[in-house]
């Protein structure tokens, strides 16, 4: 498990740790009624951290709230406060590693039912090493058991703290099975994602990866990954895509925060390719370089921690 940071900025400020808690009564705890984003800061060449995408993950935290109805974290909290918090938590903690920084929207009110409007929240942030959830050599995945909740359900564009019982339930099957992940299908069985990541599919040179009416998050990674191969001139569709096309392409990658950018080897028992990863090979050192800070020509994804 990662080792996690022992300061967190709770509410408006920095505190331990072991002080950071909700009420065993708060909506977050009963209904799972959170939501939250994920984002690195890395050490660049100049020693400088830089946060990745951060405008873009604000902007995703609350759009999630917005979807689930979740209406008074907006009338305290704007960009500019935001990054004053991720300022405060990193700086005050120095670290000299990767880290990954999770900011969750909390609905703290006691009791309130089974709803989310008009609503006290509050903000949590704190920091983790930056430990990848799946293997970086080579990845073994297993069709889930499980679908993918449909966006009808639960919205598949919010990270909704809630809604990762199905990804639990997806990855430990994979697990119990000897895998390292799982490939989610969605209710018309097309592929989605993995438990906690976006995939992509490399056939005939192009780029393919599911579209987003197919019940996935609109992952900040995976656009990223479409910008940076539209930058190496690499064709990129985005469609319905078939589990048995999956066993027959050329190549097959996983990307997230916290999956970076990793090659699958292997999906229920059928090797993917013939082991040789030209384009996966080609967006990987890209993707790492951008995502530290040592790329020009990408500034504008970056935020100097201060």
């Amino acid at each position: 498990m990662a080792r996690v940071y022992e300061k967190v900025f709770y509410g408006d400020k920095l505190v331990p740790l072991s002080e950071a808690s909700l009420s065993v009564a708060s909506s977050a705890v009963l209904y799972g009624l959170s939501v939250y984003t994920v984002f690195p800061v890395s050490l660049n060449n100049k020693g400088q951290l830089v946060a990745f995408r951060l405008q873009d993950h604000f902007r995703r935290l609350t759009s999630s709230a917005k979807i689930i109805g979740i209406d008074t974290f907006e009338k305290k909290w704007n960009y500019e406060r935001f990054v004053d918090a991720v300022n405060q938590v990193v700086t005050d903690q120095k670290p000299t590693e990767d880290v990954f920084v999770r900011a969750t929207i909390h609905v703290d009110a006691l009791v309130a039912g089974t709803r989310s409007r008009g609503l006290s929240t509050v903000l949590s942030m704190f920091l983790y090493e930056a430990l990848p959830i799946i293997p970086q050599d080579g990845a073994r995945l297993k069709t889930s058991v499980w679908r993918r909740i449909p966006d009808y359900a639960i919205p598949s564009r919010a990270k909704v703290n809630g809604a990762y019982v199905n990804s639990v339930l997806a990855k430990q099957d994979a697990i119990d099975s000897g895998y390292d992940d799982c490939i989610f299908l969605d209710s018309q069985g097309h592929v989605c994602e993995l438990s906690a990541a976006n995939i992509f599919i490399i056939r005939d040179g192009a780029l393919i990866t599911p579209d987003t009416t197919h019940d996935l998050l609109e992952g900040i990674n995976r656009r990223t990954v479409i910008q940076l191969a539209y930058d190496l001139d690499i064709p990129v569709v985005e469609r319905a895509v078939d589990l048995t096309e999956l066993y027959i392409a050329d190549e097959a990658f996983a990307c997230g925060t916290s999956a970076f950018v990793a090659p699958i080897k292997e999906v229920d028992a059928r090797q993917i390719g013939n082991g040789h990863t030209p384009i996966t090979e080609k967006l990987r050192p890209l993707h790492s370089a951008v995502i530290h800070g040592n790329h020009p020509g990408y500034e504008k994804w970056l935020t100097v921690i201060s």
